[in-house]
């Protein structure tokens, strides 16, 4: 299925599947895809889709929309191409690309095909047992929203306050890691600021974003 990964400054900050026809970006909360900071327009952008194609198309927008770092009116989407809308960079990736198409097996002269025209399969490596899945929780300890906690069920979650100060907590498979998304002030892990460099968070660590507090339990 086809999807959206968006980053700024290399952190992911969301994944967003493409399941409909029409797929909305702008900086409006009622967008398909929110992204909320003033250089992406209210509607910025739409994401067409029929079938395997899909193609995406900028809506006048001021900053407007780059593919690979060529301005573009409409363009049809390859997997991995790159769009970027102010800071932000979208990768498209489409994993049902390409999956359609046979394989086809050249013979060079003098050679002898293999009983049955097809190459022997390859013997399977045994894989190693499958780890766990991470399970993991932000627990509001400070404000309105004391005692709420956010499960970390998705690959990016992002916490704060839009256009004020945002943090990400991304699932790796080594654990999770927070980082800075936007606004002036950095998060505080354990009464220090993080920096610009995602840091890995371990049980019990106290979180501190826009004057509110958190601890980050593993489960």
């Amino acid at each position: 299925m086809p999807k959206m990964i968006v980053s700024i400054d290399g952190v992911v900050i969301k994944e967003v599947q493409l399941t409909k026809e029409r797929t909305t970006l702008g900086r409006r909360p009622y967008n398909d895809i929110v992204i909320d900071n003033l250089a992406i327009s209210g509607e910025h952008a739409v994401i067409h889709m029929a079938g395997q194609d899909v193609e995406i198309e900028d809506l006048g927008s001021t900053n407007g929309t780059y593919v690979n770092a060529k301005a573009v009116k409409r363009q049809e989407l390859r997997s991995g191409d790159t769009i970027e809308v102010g800071k932000y960079k979208i990768r498209f990736l489409n994993e049902t690309e390409g999956q359609n198409f046979e394989k086809t097996m050249i013979f060079k002269p003098g050679m002898v095909p293999p009983v049955g025209g097809a190459a022997a399969a390859p013997r399977p490596m045994p894989q190693p047992p499958a780890a766990p899945p991470l399970a993991a929780v932000i627990r509001v300890m400070s404000g309105a929203a004391a005692g709420r906690e956010v499960s970390l069920q998705k690959v990016v979650t992002t916490i704060g306050k839009p256009g004020v100060a945002v943090a990400s907590i991304t699932k790796r498979l080594q654990g999770f890691v927070l980082a800075h998304v936007e606004g002036p002030d950095m998060p505080l892990l354990n009464g220090a600021p993080i920096g610009s460099s995602p840091v890995p968070l371990k049980n019990g660590d106290l979180l501190e974003l826009a004057g509110t507090e958190m601890q980050f339990q593993q489960l």
